[in-house]
């Protein structure tokens, strides 16, 4: 029971082929892996898309018609992410021509509103091919490519309003294209288009209804008209040289190169750059005024700093006399000192000042003495 249902298509024919990879009965998350049987990826015209892991995987693509009559071994490896069981399966591909393609005209339509594998669904796509035989009328019409638009570069759209990544759709017909596709040509509708506006399409109407198209990137080609280009190349040769002499190697005997001038342009010539722009400084500096007043005054800060930090070695030697007692012998009071004994010597300035309180203290009392002697 672990062998997946693959639900696909007999043939894949040169066109839009599409494959699905579903399991038979379990809701379990699966993801698919899907390789060419030798190699480590697909081959380059398959592409693979499974959008999460309860969704199932797509392949889809369009052989060329070098691929025909080469049968495509695809091994497909089946994992359960609840039960950790992977079975694997081979699926052979076998590459048909037909008599249909090519087909000579062909319209390319990008469609807003859809997704890859939404598009590949088989009502959707048949949906789509209605509603182009209902505008184009030819006898002959089929999917050629289908493809994502990220694949052409485009972006992922933002997780809002339900946004589509979008997908082109080629298809093919035998007869020419009707006058509703040509109308894209028009100046009007390319001057529109340059504008970044909706072009007037008479025939939208048949496609607004289910499938959203953007005029302005559709293709008209034409293959009958299309000029091939061939890459001529030239035929090889033996690979032997034509018989045009001996070759003549260059003489031994070079001459040596001197490296004097070289030594002088990259070594001597910025010395010589740099010396002379010293000697400038050095003038400026040391023979003008300006140069000379500021030596001196810079050598005048120096010469302070280091007198100022000489003194203050020596401040804790003697204190000056405004820190010792004061006696009054007038009055044979004895006046504190100005620094009390718990004073710091550390934060004691360099030139002491009595203070006005002390001779505020004093001078009053003295009066007093001075005026009683005179009575």
């Amino acid at each position: 029971n672990l062998l997946p249902k693959w639900e696909d298509l007999n043939n894949a024919f040169i066109g839009s082929g599409r494959r699905c990879l579903a399991w038979d009965t379990s809701n379990d998350p699966i993801t698919f892996n899907t390789n060419l049987k030798g190699y480590p990826d697909r081959p380059g015209w398959l592409r693979y898309i499974q959008r999460t892991p309860h969704s199932d995987g797509v392949l889809y693509g369009s052989p060329t018609a070098e691929h025909v009559g080469k049968p495509t071994i695809i091994e497909i490896t089946a994992y359960n992410r609840r039960t950790f069981e992977t079975a694997r399966h081979n699926l052979v591909i076998n590459i048909m021509g037909t008599e249909e393609f090519p087909l000579p005209y062909q319209a390319e339509f990008y469609i807003k509103n859809m997704n890859v594998e939404e598009m590949l669904a088989s009502e959707v796509l048949g949906d789509f091919l209605g509603a182009v035989k209902n505008v184009w009328q030819p006898e002959r019409l089929n999917a050629i490519n289908i493809t994502s638009a990220l694949d052409r570069g485009g972006r992922v759209p933002l997780p809002i309003n339900n946004l589509k990544e979008g997908v082109y759709v080629m298809v093919g017909a035998d007869v020419p294209f009707s006058s509703c596709l040509r109308e894209v040509e028009t100046p009007q509708n390319q001057l529109r288009c340059s504008q970044e506006m909706e072009p007037v399409i008479t025939c939208d109407k048949k496609f607004r209804m289910q499938f959203h198209i953007d005029w302005c990137k559709i293709s008209l080609v034409d293959i009958t008209k299309v000029v091939p280009v061939h890459n001529s190349r030239p035929d090889p040769g033996t690979g032997v040289l034509p018989d045009i002499g001996e070759y003549n190697p260059p003489s031994e005997s070079l001459k040596s190169r001197d490296y004097f001038a070289d030594f002088l342009v990259t070594l001597a010539v910025p010395c010589a750059v740099a010396l002379v722009l010293f000697v400038i400084l050095g003038y400026s500096m040391c023979c003008r005024r300006e140069g000379v007043i500021q030596l001196v005054h810079h050598s005048s800060i120096q010469k302070s700093t280091k007198e100022l930090r000489s003194m203050s070695k020596h401040r804790e030697i003697s204190w000056p006399l405004s820190t010792l007692p004061v006696f009054n012998p007038v009055s044979g009071e004895v006046v504190p000192p100005i620094h009390p004994d718990s004073y710091e010597s550390t934060s004691m300035p360099l030139m002491q000042t009595q203070t006005v309180q002390c001779h505020v203290n004093g001078i009053p009392e003295e009066r007093k003495v001075a005026e009683a002697l005179n009575l």
